[in-house]
């Protein structure tokens, strides 16, 4: 059953390498980290959310909004088969009926705050920016070239978006939801500017990413998205 329907678009996404003992604590039980080429990595994702229907109902006035979200990469063994997935930090997003109904039904970490967003397109370019406030102004910002690149088996870009589930620490379990989506599209990056204090955001766990060079930085088209209904495991 789909709980979610809707179009993830434009994702700024930066990588950081984590030492993976900061996040054991944060990891939901029958899962484990995932790594690429050795790595442990922890993304800041900015994007937006277009044309939102939950349970097939379109909400005036939360159709089309932002995101930011931390999160980190983790999979999960079942009947032999791996499913990869991802543990959301916290979700920032710019209206408090989003958080409700999000921590509510999913016990997500979601997070009401102030947001704005620049897409700007030029014939070879494009500016993406998206912004958030809490006691000051947080921010990404990417400049990539104007021409989508299909994805490259194997590739950082894969393992980075080629996570299907989404995996949520609760008491004494954990609850599993599958996103249902298309492989994507991206853009080569040109230059990006983040403006962020992770301690303030994000809690002492991840002040050290503030003193962190990124591994990478990303620019995904995205498409249209489904959001299953969740169940629990363990």
């Amino acid at each position: 059953m789909n709980f979610l329907k809707a179009e993830w678009r434009k994702l700024a996404i930066i990588n950081y390498e984590i030492n993976p003992e900061i996040l054991l604590p944060y990891l939901p039980q029958g899962t484990e980290l995932d790594f690429y080429q050795g790595k442990c990595y922890i993304s800041l994702v900015g994007f937006m959310f277009l044309n939102t229907r939950l349970l097939g109902l379109s909400i005036p006035f939360h159709r089309n909004f932002e995101e930011v979200n931390l999160r980190f990469y983790v999979k999960k063994k079942e009947n032999d088969v791996w499913k990869r997935g991802v543990v959301f930090i916290k979700e920032i997003v710019p209206k408090p009926a989003l958080s409700i109904v999000a921590n509510s039904i999913y016990k997500e970490s979601y997070q009401t705050m102030p947001m704005k967003n620049r897409i700007h397109r030029q014939e070879d370019e494009l500016l993406i920016r998206y912004s958030w406030k809490d006691k000051s102004w947080h921010s990404i910002e990417i400049r990539a070239e104007h021409k989508q690149l299909p994805m490259v088996p194997e590739s950082e870009f894969e393992f980075i978006t080629e996570h299907y589930f989404g995996f949520t620490k609760q008491k004494n379990k954990t609850s599993e939801y599958e996103v249902v989506h298309p492989q994507w599209n991206h853009y080569k990056v040109k230059d990006y500017h983040i403006e962020i204090d992770f301690e303030k955001v994000y809690g002492k766990d991840f002040e050290s990413l503030n003193h962190q060079v990124p591994l990478s930085a990303m620019l995904a088209e995205g498409s249209e998205i489904e959001v299953k209904t969740k169940k629990y495991i363990g």
